[in-house]
């Protein structure tokens, strides 16, 4: 990662930042070459100024070869003592830096090694060429020793911590990108949900209003009443599906909006003001309920809703029949919706596309758990036949058995 960065980094930063550590190695290298044995400080020698420039100058190549410029350096910290110098830690600055620079980009097996023999090379010539060696030069040396090691660690600790926030980086990203996905998906599904009120309503109101003018047009010459009738549901047909229109295409509308229609969504409570109008369609609709009713969910509500109006949309559009029948099945667990026909008839006519009613009935009712079957009966005519679960009478009668077991 540090290659990386460093690679990245505009050629003017790189060249400033590499002459900068350069610069204070070799500074610190000739203040180092300024001590004495006394703690007195005296002009640096020549020797010094050499020293400090050519190790200085290896620090130039520790990005491309870690490795050699650590043992480069530790040969110039070696040549301390036999130049005359005080082997201080300010004289192996750039041994330093080269074991900082090896433990970040090498592997664990060389930060090991390579800074634990640079620090025993350090070491290895002082104690026989200075003269009177005590245990205070025992003890500087110690530091000197210990100064390519603390370095390595400090090194090392800095790539974990590299490495700790490049995953914390990564993972960051990819919640991000679980956020996006989930927020696709959410949008996804509210198309599709729109999508399906959108057909249900445009086909089952188009269908009853074209329904009422075929009467009118049929009565027109021998029954005028009747077709004022006609046109007069005709009239309501069409305002109760521009109502509807406006309320489902209000729900794209900005949230800010407060034009917006907010009337519930419909449901079983519905079915008979549903079931007049496909009656004043001329569809004879009786409606049949067994079982003790309970309390949908709204989203099985609804869908309970959206069946029976698809399902006599289909009746009125498809089946040569005029009647139907509507059956609620209230169980335990879960209420059966079928509405059936006696007609014939294909179910798409050769002049009409085939349409998304059964494909969406069937998607509403998986999407809450149910299931849905629809298809010829042995008998003539047509089925449609929804199972939708009751989670919340469920639950309430599993409470009402622990109650009496308790």
């Amino acid at each position: 990662m540090a290659n990386r960065r460093s690679s990245l980094a505009p050629p003017g930063k790189s060249w400033w930042r590499e002459g900068t550590v350069v610069a204070v190695a070799f500074a610190l290298c000739l203040l180092g070459g300024s001590l004495r044995v006394d703690d007195t400080v005296t002009p640096p020698p020549v020797p010094a100024y050499l020293l400090a420039a050519v190790s200085s100058g290896l620090l130039l190549a520790r990005h491309r070869a870690p490795v050699a410029t650590v043992l480069a350096t530790t040969v110039c910290g070696m040549l301390v003592a036999p130049m005359g110098l005080l082997s201080t830690p300010l004289m192996v600055v750039p041994v330093v830096i080269s074991a900082y620079s090896l433990a970040i980009r090498a592997e664990r097996r060389v930060v090991l090694v390579v800074p634990l023999t640079s620090a025993a090379l350090l070491v290895v010539l002082p104690p026989f060429v200075e003269t009177d060696f005590s245990w205070a030069d025992a003890s500087r040396l110690v530091t000197v020793a210990a100064s390519p090691v603390v370095a390595a660690v400090v090194g090392r600790s800095t790539r974990h911590r590299r490495a700790y926030l490049a995953v914390m980086e990564e993972r960051a990203r990819r919640a991000e990108e679980s956020r996006d996905e989930e927020a696709r998906r959410r949008v996804a599904g509210e198309r599709l949900r729109i999508a399906r009120e959108l057909h249900d309503l445009v086909a089952h109101q188009i269908t009853l209003a074209n329904a009422q003018a075929a009467v009118a047009a049929h009565l027109f010459d021998t029954r005028p009443e009747q077709t004022r009738t006609s046109l007069d549901e005709l009239v309501k047909t069409t305002r109760h599906a521009l109502d509807e229109l406006r309320a489902t295409v209000g729900l794209l509308r900005q949230p800010d909006d407060t034009s917006a229609l907010t009337d519930p969504a419909p449901g079983l409570s519905q079915v008979s003001a549903l079931l007049k109008t496909f009656r004043r369609a001329g569809l004879e609709v009786s409606m049949r309920e067994d079982g003790a009713a309970s309390q949908l969910p709204p989203a099985a509500d609804l869908t309970a809703y959206r069946v029976i109006q698809e399902a006599l949309t289909n009746v009125t559009k498809h089946a040569a029949t005029g009647s139907a029948e509507v059956h609620l099945g209230w169980n335990r667990d879960h209420v059966t919706v079928t509405v059936t026909d006696d007609g014939g008839g294909s179910r798409t006519p050769p002049e009409r596309p085939p349409g998304y009613g059964l494909i969406g009935m069937r998607e509403r009712a998986t999407a809450v758990g149910g299931t849905l079957t629809a298809g010829a009966r042995p008998q003539g005519g047509f089925l449609v036949s929804a199972h939708l679960p009751l989670p919340a009478a469920e639950n309430t009668a599993r409470g009402a058995d622990g109650a009496t077991n308790g």
